[in-house]
């Protein structure tokens, strides 16, 4: 009579575990079982935007108290600080209002030489990065 082993044979074990492995229909647990994966998290890079300088140009026809209105109306500034700005502009013959994105020193470049332009003053407002 054959004689039946208490011990399997560990070769055909890892076989069989091979076998199994080999299928991701069996890894999961049968066709119907969802798959699972590993999702991990990376952390974006992401690179702080240029600055840019908005400056205004002196000239001899815009009034210093226009320029101070501008940087009250359109930066923000207080009458003191308007004021300091506007006698650095006209003494070193430019100043700077402030620093923003692109989008935003663009923009306030526009609102100033338009502004200007409907008071009929040529003062100039330019930007450049910084």
């Amino acid at each position: 009579m054959p004689q039946l082993s208490s011990r399997p044979d560990p070769s055909a074990a890892a076989a069989a575990h091979a076998a199994l492995m080999s299928n991701d229909e069996n890894r999961s647990g049968g066709p119907s079982a969802p798959n699972t994966s590993v999702i991990t998290k990376v952390k974006p890079k992401t690179k702080r935007p240029n600055l840019y300088r908005v400056l205004i140009l002196n000239d001899d026809y815009t009034p210093m108290e226009f320029v101070v209105h501008v940087l009250e109306k359109f930066f923000q500034k207080d009458a003191e600080a308007a004021t300091k700005i506007m006698l650095h502009v006209h003494h070193h013959g430019i100043g700077e209002c402030g620093v923003f994105t692109y989008e935003i020193a663009e923009t306030k470049v526009t609102q100033v030489m338009d502004f200007a332009r409907k008071h009929q003053h040529p003062l100039q407002c330019v930007m450049e990065k910084k």
